[in-house]
C-alpha cells in the first residue's frame, strides 16, 4: 500500500482504474492494484506509455512503476491477498465458501472504499471485469451510488488508467514473490519455483513435485485449493478430522469439545530442556509453532 500523504488535487474530480495480477497461478499471492488521478490529467496519462502489464517485459514494468511512484499527479494503492487466505476462503464449508470471483470483487470494492475514505473525490472508476461485466457494474454501482463505473473485458488494454493499475499490481506481485520468506524450515527448500503455472512451466511442475509432503501437503506459498494440486492428493496420507465426525454425531454439542487440550485427553506432552534447545540452536519448526501443535511422547 502506498503511504504518501493525500495530495491537494485529490479534492478535484478524479478517475481510477483497477486491475489484478496473479489470478491464475498456483503459487504466491493475488494482487489487486488501483491507480487514480484527476480527470484533467487523463490526456497526460495517455502519453506515459502504460500498457497491459502482461505485454511488457519485466524491466519495462519496473521502470514504469518507478515513474508512477515519482509522479506527484498520480496516486496508487494495492491489496495483496495471501495464498493461504485464498485457499482458506475457497475451501470453507459450502454455506460460507467464497469463490475466486467473489474474492476478486471484494478486493476491488475494498480499494474503492479505501481511496474514498482517504478523501479522494472519485467520480469515475474503470475496472477489468471478473465474471459478467454488467452484473459486476451493477454490484459496484449499488455499493457506491455516487461513482460512475465502467466494467469491461480487457480494460487494461483499453484505458490507460487501468493499464497503470495493471503495472502496479504486477510489479507488486513480482516483488512479493522475489522476496517471499518461506515459513517452512526444511533444509531442502528451494526458491526456483518458476512462473507459478505448472501446465506451461516445467520448473514450477518440478518444484511442486519436489516440495510435496505426504502429510502436510505443500508449503504455504502454494494455493492448495487450486485444481492443479488435486492430482497430487491421491498420494497423500488420508486425514480424518475428529471435529468433523463430532459435528455429524453431535450437531448440537457446540464447539467447546473441539478445543480441548491434549493433556485433557490423557496425552503426555514431551518437554525439551531449555539447555538442549539452546545448545543445538534449533527450536521447533515454524509450522508447529504457528499452529500450536504439541509434541506427544506418550499415548
Amino acid at each position: 500500500m502506498s503511504s504518501a500523504p493525500l495530495p491537494k488535487w485529490a479534492s478535484k474530480p478524479c478517475i481510477m482504474g483497477i486491475d489484478e495480477a496473479g489470478r491464475g497461478p498456483v503459487l504466491g499471492p493475488m494482487v489487486y492494484g488501483c491507480l487514480y488521478c484527476t480527470l484533467s490529467y487523463q490526456k497526460t496519462l495517455a502519453t506515459l506509455n502504460f500498457a497491459d502489464s502482461k505485454t511488457l517485459k519485466e524491466e519495462k514494468r519496473e521502470e514504469l512503476f518507478e515513474n508512477i511512484k515519482a509522479d506527484d499527479s498520480i496516486g496508487w494503492e494495492v491489496d495483496v491477498i495471501d495464498p493461504r487466505e485464498l485457499s482458506a476462503k475457497m475451501l470453507k464449508r459450502s454455506v460460507t465458501k467464497i469463490n475466486l470471483n467473489e474474492i476478486s470483487h471484494n478486493s476491488a470494492i475494498g480499494l474503492v472504499k479505501r481511496v474514498l475514505d482517504m478523501g479522494v473525490l472519485l467520480t469515475e472508476v474503470y475496472v477489468d471485469t471478473v465474471g459478467d461485466a454488467e452484473k459486476y457494474r451493477v454490484k459496484l454501482s449499488e455499493k457506491f451510488p455516487g461513482v460512475k463505473f465502467v466494467v469491461a473485458k480487457k480494460a487494461d488494454s483499453l484505458y490507460p488508467v487501468v493499464s497503470g493499475a495493471s503495472i502496479v499490481a504486477k510489479v507488486t506481485r513480482d516483488r512479493a514473490l522475489r522476496n517471499w520468506v518461506l515459513d517452512e524450515t526444511a533444509e531442502n527448500m528451494q526458491r526456483n519455483f518458476g512462473s507459478g503455472y505448472p501446465g506451461a512451466d516445467p520448473e514450477t511442475k518440478a518444484w511442486l513435485d519436489r516440495h510435496k509432503h505426504m502429510v502436510f501437503g505443500f508449503p504455504t506459498i502454494v494455493r492448495f485449493s487450486w485444481g492443479t494440486c488435486k492430482p497430487y492428493f491421491k498420494d497423500f496420507v488420508e486425514v480424518v478430522w475428529e471435529s468433523d465426525k463430532m459435528d455429524e454425531d453431535c450437531p448440537n454439542n457446540g464447539r467447546s469439545k473441539h478445543q480441548q487440550k491434549l493433556s485433557d485427553l490423557g496425552f503426555t506432552g514431551y518437554k525439551r530442556k531449555s539447555e538442549d534447545i539452546e545448545s543445538s540452536g534449533k527450536g521447533r519448526c515454524k509450522f508447529f509453532q504457528a499452529r500450536k501443535l504439541q509434541l506427544v511422547s506418550k499415548f
